[in-house]
C-alpha cells in the first residue's frame, strides 16, 4: 500500500517524508530529503540520489550548478504539472502506482522531459510507459480513444514522442477490424430521416464525440484510408454534429435580432466544427448523408457565419438531390438584418447548382446514348417537374414576406425552364400572394412587376 504522503510539498507538512517499507525504499525512511524541485509553484523535498540514477535532466540540472551543493531544483512546463511530477518521482523511489490510459500520456511525455532513458537505467519510464501503451493502449479502440484524448492538454512533446499519431492509427485500425469481425450496422436513414436508431450504430461512434474536432478530424480521416465503410463514417459526423453543437438554440436560428454583432470565442469555436466536419464528408456520390442532416449543417454555417467555401459545398451537395428535398427544409431563415425573413439568397444559389448538374447529366447521356435531347422527354425532365413544383411552392410562401426584394422575387421566378412546369397555377398563385402583399405600397413597382412578366 503506498503512502499518500509520499512526498511532501508547498501544500503539506514541511517535514521530510514518508516512505513504503519496500526494500528499495527503506534506506531513504529515516534520512532527510537533501532537494527541493519546484514544479509549476510546488514544492516537492526529495533525495538527490533516486532522482539522478533515473533522470538524464535531473542529474544533468545538479552536474551544471554552479553550487555543489544545490538544494534547490525548478522544472519549468513539465508536461503533465505536479500530479504527474510525483507519479514519475514515485517511479524514482521504486513505488509501485499504475500505468493507466488516463495517466499513460502524460507519464511518456514526463518522462521525456526528464530524459529517464535506458542509458540511466533499465526498464526506466520511458520503457515502462512505451510497453503499456504498445501492449494495452494500441490493442484497444476504447483505450486509444482515451489516451489521444488526455493529450489534448500535453505539450507538442506529445507529438514529438507520437502518442497521438499511434492512438490514431490504431483507432483506424481497430475500427476496421470492429467491421470485419462483427458485420457492419447500416445508418438506416429512413427515407430522409436523421434519427439514428442505436442498434445500428457503431459502438465506437459515441466515443468519438470526446474528442476534440482537430484530433476528431484526423481519426475520421485515417479511417477513411484504412477503409472505414463511409455510412459508418456519416453516422459518426452526424452524432459528432448532435453532441458538439447542441448549444445552438432554435430560436437564435430564427431569431437573427438575438445574434450578437461579434461571434463569441464559443461561436468562433462551433463554426470551425461545422467547417471540419462538412470537409470530412464524404466525396462518393452514391453517399446518403440524410437531406436534412445537410441542411441542418447549412442554417447552422449560415448563422455562425461560417467559410464561404463550407457553406457552397453544402449547396452543392444539397443541389444534388434538390428533387428529393421538403418544403420545409428550403425555408431556410435571413440572419441579416432589415432583409427579408428567408433566406432566398442560398436557395436561388441552390437552384443554379441543380441546373447546371441537370444540364452536366443530359450532356453525359446525350453522349452515351448518341442522341441530343433538350427540354421535354430529356433524362432530366422529371427532375425538373419535382423542382418545379417544389419552387412554385416555395414562391407561395416567402411572397407575403413584406421585406421580400422585387428582384428577388423575379430571378426565382425566372431560373426555371418553361418546361420545367406542367402547369402555371402553382406561379400564378405565388404571384397572386406577392401582389396582394405589395400593391398597396407601390404601384410602380407592380407595373414593373407586370412589364417582365409580360
Amino acid at each position: 500500500m503506498v503512502s499518500e504522503n509520499l512526498l511532501s510539498s508547498s501544500k503539506r507538512s514541511p517535514t521530510t517524508p514518508k516512505f513504503c517499507n519496500s526494500f528499495t525504499t527503506r534506506i531513504f525512511s529515516d534520512v532527510a530529503g537533501d532537494i527541493t524541485i519546484v514544479v509549476d509553484g510546488e514544492s516537492f523535498l526529495l533525495h538527490k540520489f533516486p532522482l539522478v540514477s533515473r533522470s538524464g535532466k535531473i542529474r544533468k540540472m545538479v552536474a551544471e550548478a554552479k553550487d555543489s551543493n544545490i538544494s534547490k531544483l525548478e522544472l519549468c512546463s513539465l508536461p503533465g504539472g505536479p500530479h504527474t511530477f510525483e507519479l514519475a518521482m514515485k517511479f524514482c523511489y521504486g513505488m509501485n502506482f499504475e500505468i493507466t490510459a488516463a495517466n499513460v500520456a502524460h507519464l511518456r511525455c514526463a518522462a521525456e522531459y526528464l530524459e529517464m532513458t535506458e542509458d540511466y537505467r533499465e526498464e526506466n519510464l520511458i520503457s515502462r510507459t512505451e510497453t503499456y501503451l504498445n501492449e494495452f493502449v494500441v490493442q484497444s479502440l476504447e483505450k486509444s480513444v482515451e489516451v489521444l484524448s488526455t493529450c489534448e492538454l500535453l505539450p507538442p512533446i506529445a507529438e514529438l514522442v507520437e502518442i497521438p499519431n499511434r492512438c490514431i492509427e490504431a483507432i483506424s485500425i481497430n475500427a476496421c477490424k470492429e467491421q470485419l469481425v462483427s458485420g457492419l450496422s447500416h445508418l438506416d436513414c429512413n427515407g430522409e430521416s436523421t434519427e439514428l436508431k442505436s442498434t445500428c450504430l457503431e459502438w465506437w461512434v459515441e466515443d468519438l464525440t470526446v474528442l476534440r474536432i482537430d484530433y476528431y478530424q484526423r481519426v475520421i480521416c485515417a479511417m477513411g484510408t484504412a477503409g472505414v465503410r463511409q455510412d459508418s463514417i456519416v453516422a459518426s459526423l452526424m452524432h459528432y454534429a448532435q453532441m458538439s453543437l447542441n448549444g445552438i438554440e432554435k430560436c437564435q436560428i430564427w431569431n437573427p435580432a438575438r445574434m450578437k454583432p461579434s461571434p463569441s470565442m464559443e461561436e468562433n469555436h462551433q463554426s470551425i466544427i461545422v467547417e471540419t466536419l462538412v470537409s470530412l464528408m464524404p466525396t462518393d456520390k452514391s453517399s446518403s448523408i440524410p437531406l436534412s442532416f445537410l441542411f441542418g449543417m447549412l442554417r447552422m454555417a449560415i448563422m455562425l457565419d461560417a467559410a464561404i467555401a463550407c457553406r457552397l459545398e453544402l449547396e452543392r451537395r444539397i443541389a444534388f438531390r434538390l428533387e428529393m428535398v421538403l418544403l420545409d427544409d428550403l425555408l431556410i431563415p435571413s440572419v441579416r438584418s432589415g432583409d427579408s425573413l428567408f433566406d432566398v439568397d442560398t436557395v436561388h444559389r441552390i437552384l443554379v447548382n441543380f441546373l447546371q448538374r441537370v444540364e452536366e447529366e443530359e450532356e453525359e447521356e446525350n453522349e452515351d446514348c448518341g442522341y441530343e435531347s433538350e427540354g421535354i422527354g430529356s433524362p432530366g425532365h422529371g427532375s425538373l417537374l419535382k423542382v418545379g413544383r417544389l419552387i412554385d411552392s416555395y414562391l407561395s410562401e416567402i411572397a407575403p414576406d413584406p421585406y421580400l426584394n422585387l428582384q428577388k422575387f423575379i430571378a426565382m421566378i425566372e431560373i426555371l425552364p418553361d418546361y420545367a412546369r406542367v402547369i402555371d397555377d402553382g406561379l400564378y398563385r405565388a404571384i397572386d400572394i406577392y401582389l396582394k402583399v405589395f400593391f398597396p405600397v407601390s404601384v410602380i413597382q407592380t407595373c414593373r412587376f407586370s412589364l417582365k412578366l409580360a
